[in-house]
């Protein structure tokens, strides 16, 4: 049976990557940029959340149904964000 091994520079590089990704979470902090701070800020999060998925927790290498189990999750999360937004939205005209 073989594994797949990653390697030290993979691991490196994807370091790299997740503290640029955090310098820019803080810069975009300082930056006013409206309505799409939020939009700019879930997206880089997304991004360091697939950097960790996809190489630390080996989705990589994973067999089709490890993949599509972990795509079934992040439906299923997006849709219960989806859910408590709405009920969000609904409830303003209350107050």
């Amino acid at each position: 049976m073989s594994e797949n091994v990653t390697s030290p520079i993979t691991y490196l590089l994807v370091f790299l990557a997740l503290m640029v990704l955090t310098a820019a979470t803080v810069g975009v902090a300082y930056v006013n940029l409206g309505a799409f701070n939020n939009l700019v800020a879930l997206s880089i999060a997304f991004s360091k959340a697939g950097l960790v998925v996809w190489i630390f927790m080996g989705m990589r290498y994973a067999s089709p149904l490890s993949r599509l189990s972990a795509v079934g999750a992040l439906l299923w999360l997006i849709i219960l964000f989806g859910l408590t937004v709405v009920d969000y939205w609904t409830r303003g005209f209350l107050a």
